[in-house]
């Protein structure tokens, strides 16, 4: 595999042309000079040694080619397609992301949803050799992402999610449990599962879904969003709220944060259940909590970072350019043996 750095310096090589126009000129215009003065036989000796065709070629191909060659430097073109094996020593980690309508909730700021974004990625750019996975629950989960050590990646899948990705309506806490428990592929790993949610339950069987995961040695980490006292769900068009959410009956909705159903889930699995409201304050309760959880051995694959190769392109340039400073205006005798452009 290969990959380009910079390709917008490739517009430089449009600087070669016009160098060759401007040779041709400049030769053309010493032609001219030169006609003035005399021709043939009383030319060469007048300036016997200066050589009228083949070094200025020369001069001008070094000059060209070692402007190609620090353009491609600029350009930077990377290969690497080795695939190393990794050892490192973690913690598995699922983050459980509700993405139910009531998360468009704005009674913390930006949104319960927003904010849950921010908190699992700041989450992940404090973890250093642990592997995450991403589960996505409303009315039902589904698996967003699988274990993986590409935090850069896990971010930018959580950046995508969003209120519309599952059809069914509710809460489903039972549900982003069973399928986050199936993501610990590997019984030695110690496995961690963060739950991001304002902890509205509209399920069933979570005392069930507790057991699967007490099962399976998993701890949850639960974080709440939003607040007690709770907000309307706005309904936006074109970034504007245009309404809010009404139920059957027509009354507008109230979501509040659910702190009790987040922390018996926390409880039950010897985990930990605390606020989300402030940001610095979960990342030291998690990083303290991670902290206390014995690390593991496992193996990953993954592709080596593409190796830049613009030294090369530098260091040919550079020996062009020692190669032009040898080459002088006058003749030479090696250059007269070889005769390259039939000049006797």
């Amino acid at each position: 595999m290969w990959g380009l750095d910079t390709p917008n310096y490739f517009y430089l090589l449009l600087l070669i042309p016009v160098l060759i126009a401007v040779y041709l000129w400049n030769t053309s215009w010493k032609k001219r000079k030169i006609a003035e003065f005399g021709s043939g036989n009383y030319l060469k000796r007048l300036a016997p040694e200066a050589s009228t065709t083949s070094k200025p070629l020369i001069k001008i191909t070094l000059l060209t080619t070692t402007v190609a060659l620090l353009i491609f430097a600029l350009v930077n073109p990377k290969f690497g397609t080795k695939i190393e094996t990794v050892k490192r020593q973690g913690v598995d980690i699922v983050f459980a992301i509700d993405v139910s309508k009531s998360m468009l909730a704005e009674d913390i700021a930006p949104s319960r949803l927003g904010k849950t974004k921010q908190l699992a990625t700041q989450i992940i750019n404090n973890l250093a050799s642990d592997r995450i996975g991403i589960v996505g629950y409303a009315g039902s989960a589904f698996p967003m992402l699988p274990i993986t050590t590409d935090y850069n990646m896990a971010k930018m899948y959580l950046q995508d999610m969003h209120t519309d990705m599952v059809s069914s309506m509710g809460t489903a806490l039972r549900d982003a449990i069973e399928v986050g428990s199936n993501y610990f592929d590997d019984p030695k790993t110690s496995k961690v599962m963060i739950l991001i949610s304002d902890g509205e339950d509209h399920g069933e069987g979570i005392s069930d879904a507790i057991s699967v995961a007490k099962e399976k040695g998993i701890k949850i980490i639960t974080i709440g969003v939003g607040t007690p006292e709770g907000a309307q769900i706005p309904i936006k068009q074109n970034g504007k709220i245009v309404d809010f959410k009404k139920d059957a009956e027509g009354n507008t909705v109230i979501t509040q944060m659910n702190e009790s159903t987040l922390k018996e889930v926390a409880k039950g699995t010897g985990g930990v259940f605390m606020y989300g409201s402030k940001t610095e304050e979960v990342l030291q309760l998690v990083d303290q909590t991670l902290q206390k959880i014995e690390k593991t051995d496992f193996e990953s694959q993954q592709i080596a970072d593409f190796q830049s190769q613009f030294q090369w392109f530098i260091g040919l340039a550079l020996i062009l350019l020692i190669i032009d400073g040898l080459v002088l205006e006058r003749k030479t005798a090696w250059m007269k043996k070889l005769n390259l452009f039939n000049e006797k």
